[in-house]
């Protein structure tokens, strides 16, 4: 990443401090600068090249040759080449840096108070291109003319500010505008002032922001966050809170010194962190979770909203349920008609969609939720170069990924492609990530259900081969490539649902890996889901299999005692349907089990969102301890063995008639799960002798089964890897199908 990060200049600064003469340019494939001097002064330079680069910069090869002296007289930076095939890597959009911030409220400075504040070391990359190289011309900014003034600080290479393409003043750059529900501007001669005015008073508003808009409330007032939660119909989901400082941040939150770094570096994600007792967030903004979603400010106008007045704004994504963030004004006043009160907008065009990333710290990394603004369009380095190959994800948090030599670009998060909005923004991304890295491969993986959109579109792509992998596969072959490693390893694949090949919800699965095959040594014993995709939304229905498959025939008395029937009727009912599996698939989804113990212990019968039971029955098992329920691995003659949890849930029954806390049991549950993994991948290394293991899917989002299936893993003596750059959920599995795909590819396959 060497292009809008002010290479040019930290190169020409480099040069003239030297004594070299010569040029840099830009150019598709990155970089190119010729130096003439002594070959002491050529020397310092090339170290320094390689080790004191701008804070934006990321170099991952230098390439030099010894070339006839032309005799110059001095140092240049020349116009950039647009002319050749691309191969230089777009930069993150970056959060406002310390002197821009100095800047921003010196009221000496010509920029005070000015929202959009910038130099080379800070502000929108991604979010503002149009194509490359990165220049002004092809960017949002084309269309403000710099005065003047900055336009001498664009040409200064010893300015800070020198070629920010972004560059912009009070004079010359973009403007903001505060509009009511109706899009009518609001007559104030400061908008941000009478924005601050107005969240105080309750009030919804729509902020557009680098990749998006948000929908913000102060988090301090619960009547203002419930209006919110009922106008965008999110009665329970969390939602994120941006608050003004670190300072702030610990008296609502405890933070760690790995999370600390996370929060505060230039990337600014939301990050998942403990909550502590406070009055300064209502309680209604994450409700029935231990964990709150908490960022620091990113662009100059957050600072200007958070600075005085609140210790902490609601920023959830502007959208409806299912539909990407609005980016557009007109978009927005439309899609967010009856839930934001006013739009505090801007002229500079958002060309890139791009959500807010999302992350926690655990077992010594950041795990990505969401991998999106100030990440994308970072690549991963591949271990290998591979073959180009175009992947599509799967239906929920959908991304794409490119493979272009030994880089994986994976696309800002796309979200589920339920609505027609969603498969708009599927195509937008495509074509977004096709631009970006200069490429389209012909060669396209996708996921192995017929059914999802991302496998439909596949087939409507021109291409030489289409590849469809089976989607745990792809979770195993992800955090490979996260990891850089290669062959053999024992993949446990844990999430809710991927389509298998035997027709069935596959989900807690046990497979022996590498990049192009796998083979499935084990798996979650099947339940029958009762109404199929009902049961996912009710899981006392889940609860009601997992009795069932427990205790057989005599499973209902159990169920009327727990209040998850209330008459022998229903039971009889429920029977007829579990037996014949009338609109109720076998599933062996992880997820679905999180779901059913949290309806068994009284948790949560009905669900609003993916994940919300599983999600606080790990909050109640923060804290707690207790033995773990037995278990059985159950052989089966030629077919994948079986891990049967019937053991632990009439374990857990016998618990809940002797009143034990659900605190304990939920710490018990997640106890017994990873003894099981242990148990389970213990047999798989007397069996193949493998002793690497690869964790993904989304149930090790968990942080308490994440750090205990890895912990305990280490105990018995195998090598653990986890996902490092890359959500272990399906945001990941875009990479995977590249990767299996291309490795497919490249052994003739």
């Amino acid at each position: 990443m060497v292009q809008g990060v002010g290479f040019r200049p930290f190169v020409y600064r480099l040069a003239v401090q030297n004594g070299l003469a010569g040029f840099v340019q830009n150019r598709p494939k990155g970089v190119i600068a010729e130096v003439e001097g002594p070959q002491a002064a050529v020397d310092s330079f090339l170290a320094g090249v390689r080790h004191d680069l701008p804070p934006l910069a990321h170099v991952t090869q230098v390439e030099s040759a010894e070339i006839a002296i032309l005799h110059d007289h001095d140092f240049r930076i020349v116009e950039s080449d647009a002319q050749g095939p691309a191969d230089v890597h777009i930069t993150p959009d970056a959060a406002t840096c310390p002197d821009c911030l100095s800047e921003l409220f010196d009221p000496a400075n010509r920029r005070f108070r000015y929202p959009f504040i910038n130099c080379t070391n800070c502000g929108p990359r991604l979010t503002i291109i149009r194509t490359i190289p990165y220049d002004r011309a092809n960017t949002s900014m084309a269309c403000f003319p710099l005065c003047p003034q900055c336009q001498a600080e664009y040409e200064n290479p010893a300015d800070r500010r020198f070629h920010a393409e972004p560059n912009a003043c009070t004079v010359c750059g973009p403007q903001l505008t505060l509009l009511n529900a109706e899009g009518s501007p609001v007559d104030t001669r400061d908008p941000i002032a009478t924005a601050v005015d107005l969240l105080s008073s309750g009030h919804v508003l729509a902020i557009k922001g680098l990749g998006g808009f948000h929908l913000s409330v102060d988090a301090a007032r619960d009547e203002a966050v419930k209006k919110l939660r009922s106008r965008k119909y999110r009665e329970e989901k969390p939602l994120a809170i941006m608050v003004r400082d670190m300072e702030q941040a610990r008296q609502i939150v405890r933070v760690s010194a790995d999370e600390e770094a996370l929060l505060t570096s230039p990337r600014r994600p939301i990050v998942l962190l403990e909550k502590i007792k406070n009055s300064i967030v209502a309680e209604a903004v994450a409700p029935g979770v231990s964990n709150l979603g908490v960022m620091l400010p990113y662009t100059p106008l957050h600072h200007l909203l958070l600075r005085d007045r609140f210790a902490a704004l609601v920023m959830t994504s502007a959208n409806q349920v299912d539909e990407p963030i609005s980016t557009k004004n007109r978009e927005a006043l439309k899609r967010l008609q009856g839930i934001a009160d006013y739009f505090l907008v801007h002229n500079r065009d958002i060309l890139v969609r791009c959500d807010d990333s999302v992350a926690f710290v655990a077992a010594g990394y950041p795990q990505f939720i969401r991998r999106s603004r100030g990440y994308v369009p970072h690549p991963l380095a591949l271990r290998d170069c591979l073959p180009p190959v175009l992947a599509l994800g799967g239906q929920l948090k959908t991304t794409h990924c490119i493979l272009k030599g030994r880089f994986a670009f994976v696309s800002p998060h796309i979200g589920d492609m339920e609505t027609p909005q969603a498969r708009n923004f599927f195509d937008e991304s495509l074509a977004l990530m096709k631009r970006i890295t200069d490429s389209d491969p012909q060669i396209i993986a996708c996921d192995l259900h017929p059914a999802y959109y991302s496998t439909q579109a596949a087939r409507e792509l021109t291409a030489e081969r289409i590849i469809p992998v089976q989607h745990h596969h792809a979770h195993i072959a992800s955090c490979m490539a996260d990891n850089q490693i290669t062959g053999d390893v024992i993949g446990l694949a844990m999430d809710g649902t991927g389509y298998g090949p035997d027709g069935n919800a596959w989900g807690g699965e046990f497979l022996i890996a590498d990049e192009t095959h796998f083979q499935r040594f084990g798996h979650l014993r099947y339940l029958v889901l009762p109404g199929g995709e009902k049961a996912i939304h009710e899981p006392w229905r889940i609860a009601i299999s997992l009795l069932r498959t427990a205790y057989g025939r005599n499973w209902k008395e159990t169920a009327q005692k727990l209040k998850l029937i209330p008459d022998e009727a229903q039971g009889d009912l429920f029977e007829k349907i579990i037996e014949s599996k009338i609109h109720s698939p076998l599933s062996s989804g992880l997820g679905r089990l999180f779901d059913g113990v949290a309806a068994l212990i009284g948790l949560r019968r009905q669900v609003s969102f993916e994940g919300q039971a599983a999600m606080e029955l790990e909050s109640i098992a923060c804290g707690s301890s207790g033995a773990p329920y037995p278990f059985e691995i159950l052989p089966s003659d030629g077919e994948p063995c079986v891990l049967d949890m019937s053991a632990a849930i009439r374990a857990m029954v016998t618990d809940l008639e002797a009143d034990r806390s659900r605190p304990r049991l939920a710490a018990q549950f997640h106890r017994t799960l990873i003894d099981a993994f242990t148990a389970m991948s213990e047999a798989m290394r007397r069996s193949t002798g493998l002793s690497r293991v690869v964790l993904s899917g989304g149930c090790f989002q968990n942080k308490i089964l994440l750090t205990g299936t890895m912990d305990k893993l280490k105990l018995s003596g195998f090598d653990v890897y986890c996902h490092r750059d890359i959500p272990a959920n399906d945001g990941g599995l875009s990479l995977g199908q590249a990767v299996i795909a291309a490795s497919m590819i490249k052994k003739g396959c």
